[in-house]
């Protein structure tokens, strides 16, 4: 896509930033309005890591520059496993909801914008969703990283509950 940009990390790979959206906001004041912007931004390095940054600013770049810097300090580490999630989830923020559900090999990445950015960096290849409540940007792609960072693998659960993995022979 266009509004991608490879951001090299020290040492752990490459992040990549995608612009999920850019708004603008206006203040009336004595000689007119005065323009400011923020804009939303996901990073990862579509293989299991996404974060997400907002930033303000008088001026677009600005903006985007301090989203992409406050979302490489919010990486976090999300399950995927063959290019798909574990399994199904729904994933909450505000008045937005997500369901997310694995789908299987060559299905693809059936998504809006918002929560596509999110998924395709995560590393996502194959899955089904659909936002109900809200199509809020912001509300989308918080609740989408609700949902993955809920989601666990089966070696996960297994060590939570403290279930020794039998040898199969």
């Amino acid at each position: 896509m266009s509004n991608e940009e490879v951001i090299t990390t020290g040492g752990d790979g490459q992040l990549v930033d995608r612009l999920v959206a850019v708004s603008r906001c206006a203040k009336v004041v004595k000689g007119g309005r005065r323009f400011g912007f923020n804009a939303l931004v996901a990073v990862g390095d579509n293989n299991g890591k996404v974060g997400l940054g907002m930033g303000k600013a008088n001026d677009v770049t600005e903006a985007i520059r301090k989203a992409v810097e406050n979302a490489k300090k919010n990486v976090f580490s999300v399950s995927v496993v063959d290019g798909t999630i574990p399994h199904e989830i729904i994933g909450h923020f505000g008045a937005g909801k997500i369901i997310l559900k694995p789908a299987a090999p060559g299905t693809g990445v059936i998504a809006g914008g918002a929560a596509r950015a999110v998924l395709e960096l995560a590393g996502v290849k194959n899955i089904l969703t659909k936002c109900l409540g809200t199509t809020n940007a912001h509300n989308v792609v918080k609740a989408t990283m609700d949902g993955l960072l809920k989601l666990k693998t089966k070696e996960q659960i297994r060590a939570l509950r403290q279930i020794p993995v039998k040898a199969s022979a």
